[in-house]
């Protein structure tokens, strides 16, 4: 019994990232104690490294926050990016805030050509700059090491001058109320680009659905559409439907 727990905890590492010993004790339905003489096992035999409580693979240790996260549901964030990606057309413009799956939906854009993009990521910015006949336009200010973000007042005051045709935000949680997040920059850069976009479109996975965000992003009569991998639960989906936010769901990769 325990080599196939020790693949499927190496697995769960592999997909996810590094996990705390409790939640790999909840995913696997094991004890916490059966979790700590597992990964012990797997650490002495060189497959794992534990630390302060977690575990992980032991190329995953030096991974930063952003990086971490990126590996967090990503088939997910894949296809949500996808089709989000297909909505948008040649020559369009659009404002990304920083995430995960903006990260996701600009790599989706590469095959785009003449956009205009404005964002405060880092990463997106060097993602879509220089190819195929795109301007990219970065907003400035202090850059947060973890994420390559740049966020505060020079941020906002760069990016309220640009009206574009898709503003596309991620979103930390999502409730009956709206948009929310944990970040209060974060926050503040994602409701600003709202107030940019002739279309407000939010793009995040359903872990996110009941979420407890404690800064409010938006609520749902600003936005026009919601793009996710899972049905709402049923509250939410009737909120959205009264506030008639369209609800795209992303299927597999094809």
């Amino acid at each position: 019994m325990q080599p196939r727990r020790h693949s499927q905890i190496l697995q769960l590492l592999e997909a996810q990232g590094p996990l705390a010993l409790g939640d790999l004790s909840r995913a696997l339905q094991v004890s916490a104690e059966t979790i700590r003489r597992d990964v012990r096992a797997l650490a002495e035999a060189g497959l794992a490294v534990r630390v302060h409580g977690a575990v992980g693979l032991a190329g995953q240790m030096g991974e930063a926050p952003f990086e971490r996260r990126m590996r967090e549901n990503a088939a997910a964030k894949k296809a949500i990016a996808r089709v989000t990606a297909e909505s948008i057309a040649d020559g369009d413009s659009l404002m990304l805030d920083t995430g995960t799956t903006t990260s996701f939906l600009a790599r989706e854009l590469l095959g785009h050509r003449r956009l205009t993009v404005v964002t405060n990521s880092s990463d997106i910015a060097r993602t879509l700059a220089t190819v195929n006949g795109n301007r990219v336009f970065m907003a400035g200010g202090e850059l947060r090491g973890d994420s390559g973000a740049a966020l505060g007042a020079s941020a906002l005051e760069f990016i309220r001058p640009f009206s574009v045709r898709h503003a596309i935000i991620s979103a930390g949680a999502a409730d009956l109320r709206g948009v929310l997040d944990f970040d209060l920059q974060e926050t503040e850069f994602a409701r600003a680009a709202l107030a940019c976009g002739d279309r407000r479109t939010v793009i995040c996975d359903a872990s996110k659905f009941g979420r407890e965000g404690f800064l409010r992003v938006a609520d749902w009569p600003m936005i026009d559409e919601l793009v996710t991998d899972a049905p709402p639960f049923e509250d939410l989906a009737h909120v959205l439907a009264e506030h008639e936010v369209k609800v795209t769901l992303a299927g597999p990769n094809p």
